[in-house]
């Protein structure tokens, strides 16, 4: 009998030391949602793939709660930090202000902002926040090489940009597409809306229709939810003969894209690592090496932005010069601004 106890404490005991050293990570969604095939959506695949590798329970040690509006981010981040999580996580600039109340009211709660940095009063960063930023500009160029290279190609000369909220970080990519368009072919008129949100689709569609309606041949969306409407325009133009095409962001869309075997609306894509700042920094949590109050900033130089490694719709000669492009920007020889060019 005393050698049963002993396998059943020793059992349980193990057990115990497994629960101790999971690392429970919670995710709060801005409104476009856990489905948005963008940023939240690659922000909670970077998280679930951590939870796998770590043999962690989905809804139990990684979770995520969906935001409807803004005025429910302060309440969610708060309910993830009473619930315990070792990491929580908001993926957006919108959470700025919300993750730095809360932040403040939980000293001792690790938390990670994607998009954004959070700062006190006297502009300092807080200790309890990772805060993950990205160099938007530089991947949009690459798409906008894209762009610009199979316009000319097809004897187009108007391509268009659609962004989701009007704030500097859309507009960063908004810079970097007219960059690319304009290294490659300068005559080429660029077309720019804002959505006014990043949960619309049909807004996004709306403002697609509109720039094919006026010539553009592709569009590039940096609009979350709404940019799925901006696919969703390209697809059934294509369908129904008027071929344009649609580039995508935050993650690979091209399978969004399909709309006949072996067919996709969608030129290439401005993918941008959400998945891999998620992912890493709760694998540091796990680790003991929290970057609590660093700025990570993911680049083309780290491989934080980049095209996919695999473009269909891209011929060689453009993946090539995309390459030579992205080269000469690693290595820094290459700026690229951040901000748009006066209209």
């Amino acid at each position: 009998m005393k050698k049963n106890f002993v396998r059943a404490f020793c059992a349980f005991a193990l057990a115990s030391v497994a629960f101790a050293g999971s690392t429970k990570v919670g995710f709060v969604t801005d409104v476009g949602g856990i489905d948005d095939k963008s940023f939240n959506q690659s922000t909670w695949e970077g998280i679930k793939r951590f939870g796998q590798e770590n043999n962690l329970t989905q809804g139990k040690e990684i979770k995520y709660l969906q935001s409807t509006a803004e005025a429910d981010y302060v309440p969610n981040l708060s309910t993830l930090a009473d619930e315990g999580m070792d990491l929580v996580v908001a993926s957006g600039f919108l959470f700025e202000s919300s993750m730095g109340e809360v932040a403040g009211k939980y000293p001792k709660q690790k938390f990670l902002i994607i998009d954004s940095v959070v700062k006190d009063k006297a502009g300092k960063t807080l200790p309890n926040v990772a805060n993950a930023v990205f160099a938007e500009h530089e991947g949009s160029f690459l798409v906008g090489v894209a762009a610009g290279l199979k316009a000319k190609a097809d004897k187009k000369n108007m391509v268009g940009f659609v962004g989701g909220m009007q704030f500097p970080l859309i507009e960063k990519f908004q810079a970097g597409f007219e960059q690319g368009v304009h290294a490659v072919n300068p005559g080429c008129k660029v077309l720019v809306d804002y959505a006014g949100t990043f949960s619309d689709p049909g807004k996004g569609q709306a403002l697609a229709a509109k720039q094919y309606g006026a010539g553009a041949y592709i569009v590039f969306q940096a609009a979350g939810g709404t940019g799925n409407g901006v696919i969703k325009e390209a697809k059934e133009r294509t369908q129904k003969g008027d071929v344009r095409w649609a580039i995508g962001v935050d993650k690979d869309q091209y399978n969004d894209g399909v709309y006949a075997p072996g067919k996709s609306a969608v030129l290439t894509s401005m993918m941008k690592r959400v998945d891999v700042a998620a992912h890493d920094v709760s694998a540091m949590v796990r680790d003991g090496k929290f970057p609590g109050g660093e700025v990570l900033v993911f680049s083309l130089k780290n491989k934080g932005v980049s095209i996919p490694g695999t473009n269909p719709n891209l011929p060689a000669d453009i993946t090539k010069k995309i390459a030579e492009y992205e080269a000469q920007i690693a290595s820094g020889k290459l700026k690229v601004s951040e901000v748009p060019a006066k209209q």
